[in-house]
């Protein structure tokens, strides 16, 4: 009997920071903390995570320190994704790295901008005629600058598969979590939320989040309902049971989801259980009927038709093709891409 060779593990995808002096400090953490630390004890590793600038050596921070990055643009050359973490002067950005930005793109490398690194991306051509999200107060001037890309000022983030950015350096965290969710599933993206202490799929667009007026009620919060729901998701919360839980009527509830989060709870009930229902098809062999009690959607036929609806799937199908893409680093091996609960 000839024995067979143990199956090599995947390759690590390749992660690659774009700095400049001085580099913004928060959004280069964004990236660091999801592709550049482990997702906890006993979770295998999936990323490789390093940092280049145009001009190796100390490169200064907005906290006041310097970084000691060793590696040129060169870097770019093997990235299976780039990250523009921020970019302090959205006016001065060389040809050289503009340049090494389109060629990585050519070369079929995603790449990403965090915040105003949609202005690197747009210097670089690779966002005209396509949707594109940045900070809301650095809308106006993106759009202005650079007028054949679509600027989405409401947005969180947009993901076109080899192009993606975000809204401020907040919404890194949400865009780069999207992007481990579509390159490895849903279970392992969760994983990595639970090390971050936050959840893996953040509700609503930047708009709820830019200058409020100086007069006028503030609308109450819904973080504390949310929080509530999530933990009950395996129970037949209603929304009449929200607006209970809110001590509002179910109209007022769903004007304030309206507003807050731009969708009705019920949508947003729906797509948290659709995504409690990936994680568990990813992770367990339960049956489909066991999983549409766990996530509260009561029966099999149900799961079926919600699931179906929202990812042009079945339960079963995707389970198999996670299963089998798994080894090759996702759901659909790589690169192919679920639409996002």
């Amino acid at each position: 009997m000839t024995l067979r060779p143990p199956p090599k593990p995947p390759a690590l995808h390749r992660v690659v920071a774009l700095v400049r002096p001085p580099q913004p400090v928060f959004a280069l953490a964004c990236a660091t903390e999801v592709f550049g630390d482990p997702a906890g004890p006993g979770v295998p590793a999936r990323y490789a995570f390093d940092v280049c600038t145009e001009h190796p050596g100390p490169v200064r921070t907005s906290g006041g320190y310097d970084m000691l990055v060793a590696t040129g643009l060169e870097a770019l050359e093997r990235a299976d994704t780039v990250v523009v973490p921020g970019w302090h002067d959205t006016a001065d950005i060389s040809a050289a790295v503009a340049d090494a930005v389109r060629r990585a793109h050519e070369r079929g490398a995603r790449i990403v901008g965090i915040c105003s690194g949609a202005f690197v991306l747009a210097a670089a051509g690779i966002l005209d005629g396509r949707r594109a999200a940045t900070h809301w107060a650095q809308a106006a001037e993106l759009a202005d600058r650079y007028p054949r890309v679509r600027v989405d000022p409401a947005v969180l983030y947009v993901d076109h598969g080899d192009v993606a950015t975000s809204a401020g350096s907040g919404a890194g965290v949400d865009l780069c979590l999207h992007l481990v969710s579509a390159d490895q599933g849903a279970a392992y993206a969760m994983r990595i939320a639970r090390q971050l202490v936050m959840p893996p799929h953040r509700e609503g667009c930047q708009l709820q989040y830019t200058e409020l007026p100086t007069t006028g009620p503030v609308t109450d919060s819904l973080a504390p309902l949310l929080e509530w729901v999530t933990e009950r998701l395996d129970q037949p919360v209603s929304v009449a049971d929200m607006a209970a839980r809110s001590q509002v009527s179910t109209r007022t509830l769903t004007r304030r989801f309206t507003e807050q989060l731009g969708i009705s709870p019920g949508r947003w009930l729906l797509d948290r259980r659709l995504a409690a229902t990936r994680a568990l098809l990813e992770e367990t062999d339960l049956p489909v009927e066991t999983v549409a009690r766990r996530v509260g959607l009561s029966s099999a036929v149900n799961l079926r038709r919600r699931f179906h609806e929202a990812l042009r799937t079945t339960p079963a199908a995707y389970r198999r093709a996670f299963r089998a893409g798994g080894e090759a680093g996702g759901p659909f091996g790589g690169p192919d891409r679920m639409p996002p609960v």
